[in-house]
């Protein structure tokens, strides 16, 4: 890290705290002695003298700048706890968990699954146990979401629920520990301690290594919190433990945080700058979860296409990032690395019977060579998620998007001819700031026009921090956002009823995850596309072994051939088991 970078650093995390507590310690004391003689209270001189000498000899005993270089500087970290010594305040059993079981509650987005995994690793080797029961829980962590309101009233509620279950707690047993970890923790920080003095620790999205000391400090009775965003942090050392193991696919995180600033949208706030993981460190990831038989692997990242690995200095070259054509960033273009085209290919070659797929990307990062190794890798599923956020290029140069409805729709084209039969989503927002009606109408045309297979769409929610909340306004009516969403939902169903209504009679390629939730004689699994295949629970034959006849289970390939689709969902019968290599030539 560049010194001027950790200087910064320092002071966001340290600005005046330790003056201030002073200051305040000081006029409780002078309150509290107000009948005394004026000697016995020190006058305005003395006091700001006073803080000055304590706040002095506390500065000289501390830490000094070349501590905060050494703790800032990029290091390979302990892979266990037992390999740093702990603050001089814990002793190293503080710091082990004592087989006290931890109940682990993930809300939002797919990055918040994968943090989930890493939390739990982290705790895991510090001695602690995992339960899937509430009430017999001695620590209760929320991986929660700040991405709109709603999501953030939910946690709210449901520590009201925790509440109840910590003032009920039997005196004979460890004290309840309740924590948030995540983006709410990241973007309310000392609030949520404030309002809710229930909650005893928090931890931001890259605070999770430090969750064994938080732990040990709320043990003491104190609420204990980091939130220090990093510029370095990705976990690559740590291999996240899968919460379920009759999974039959993974999230991989390749990369975190997101420098596009979109001018609605928190997450840079909450998970700060973008860095990668070192390509190695991925691959290696994906081989230990195909040695555990898993069939399908999510690259992970707030803006994943935009990976850029630079920790091999032999590729840190002068050459730019290549964009979509048509589109433009809101930072200074970036030079060399390993880019996402690179690690789309080796992790593709791990396994050719294990899927690949990859979210969040950004339209702005679909280069050619990405398109067309996505084309011609049999394993990389032909499944784009596209988020437009809006059709109206007013809307989008408000939001500060990089591209207009042009370039967007010239793109959607490009990739349908790069990669024939590909299956689209995308992301929209109703109702952002000063959006009209014939913005919503732009909207609405545009998802008559591309016609995608599945779709996320959300009323606009204002977030403080964001570039919107500072300098925009929030004037569409709530009535008329939902409203618009209500449309901008209808619309969508009626188009991708049609588009995944040219599946009907045609061979899809199904990776089986279990049973249906609607039915107990039905299976259920994804299509290459990403779209769920109901099929019933069958005999079959077996395609490498003729004449065997098997049932799918979790984690088979099977062939099923589609007689009905929804907006949501497509239907049909099971033809045979297969394989990933051999079924390329069937499906239609």
């Amino acid at each position: 890290m560049h010194p001027l970078q950790c200087i910064l650093r320092v002071q966001r995390s340290l600005r005046w705290e330790p003056l201030t507590s002073v200051s305040w310690l000081l006029f409780k004391t002078c309150k509290a002695h107000s009948t005394l003689p004026s000697t016995a209270c020190p006058s305005p001189g003395q006091q700001e003298d006073g803080v000055r000498k304590d706040f002095s000899s506390r500065l000289a005993t501390g830490p000094t700048f070349q501590h905060f270089l050494r703790a800032s500087a990029p290091q390979e970290k302990p892979s266990s706890p037992e390999a740093e010594d702990p603050p001089h305040y814990l002793t190293v059993d503080e710091l082990l968990g004592r087989q006290r079981k931890v109940y682990l509650e993930t809300y939002g987005c797919q990055m918040n699954v994968n943090d989930t995994e890493i939390a739990w690793s982290i705790l895991q080797k510090s001695g602690y146990l995992r339960t899937s029961n509430l009430q017999e829980a001695d620590v209760i962590l929320l991986v929660t979401c700040s991405i709109r309101e709603k999501a953030e009233q939910t946690i709210w509620n449901r520590l009201h629920q925790l509440k109840a279950l910590k003032t009920k707690r039997s005196r004979s047993r460890v004290p309840l520990r309740i924590g948030i970890l995540g983006c709410m923790a990241e973007r309310l920080k000392e609030e949520i301690l404030n309002r809710e003095k229930m909650v005893d620790l928090l931890a931001g999205p890259d605070a999770y290594r430090d969750l064994p000391r938080l732990l040990a400090v709320a043990e003491s009775g104190q609420q204990a919190a980091n939130v220090l965003l990093s510029l370095e942090e990705t976990y690559a050392d740590v291999m996240p433990v899968q919460t379920s193991p009759s999974a039959t696919s993974a999230f991989v995180s390749i990369m975190r945080g997101c420098d596009n600033m979109c001018s609605y949208c928190i997450v840079p706030f909450t998970r700060g700058r973008e860095r990668s993981r070192p390509v190695a460190s991925i691959l290696e990831e994906v081989r230990k979860l195909s040695e555990q038989g898993l069939k399908e692997v999510t690259l992970l990242g707030q803006n994943v296409n935009s990976f850029r690995d630079n920790s091999e200095i032999q590729f840190n070259s002068a050459v730019s990032t290549n964009l979509s054509r048509g589109f433009t960033t809101n930072y200074k273009t970036k030079q060399g690395g390993l880019r996402f085209s690179h690690l789309l290919d080796q992790v593709s070659r791990v396994d050719p019977e294990m899927r690949i797929r990859f979210t969040s990307p950004h339209p702005k990062d679909f280069p050619d060579e990405v398109l067309q190794l996505i084309h011609e890798r049999g394993n990389i599923c032909k499944q784009i998620h596209l988020p437009a956020q809006s059709g109206s290029s007013r809307v989008l140069d408000a939001m500060r998007r990089g591209y207009s409805r042009e370039a967007y729709v010239e793109l959607v084209h490009h990739i349908r001819e790069s990669i024939p039969g590909v299956s689209l989503s995308s992301d929209f927002i109703a109702g952002f700031c000063g959006e009209t009606e014939e913005d919503h109408l732009q909207t609405v045309s545009l998802l008559r026009e591309v016609q995608y297979n599945m779709g996320f769409l959300f009323a606009y929610s204002m977030r403080q921090k964001t570039r919107a909340y500072h300098r925009l306004k929030d004037d569409v009516p709530e009535e008329v956002k939902l409203r618009r969403l209500e449309e901008l939902i209808t619309v969508f169903r009626e188009e991708a009823s049609k588009a995944n209504g040219t599946c009907v009679g045609g061979t899809q390629l199904v990776l089986v995850e279990g049973p249906s939730k609607r039915s107990a004689t039905d299976l259920c699994g994804r299509n290459d596309g990403n779209l769920k295949v109901i099929f019933p629970d069958a005999e079959m034959e077996d395609a490498a072994n003729p004449g065997l006849r098997v049932r799918a289970q979790p984690g088979d390939y099977v062939l099923v051939k589609i007689t009905s689709a929804s907006s949501q969902t497509l239907k049909g019968h099971v033809l045979c088991r297969t394989t990933l290599k051999d079924s390329l030539a069937h499906c239609t």
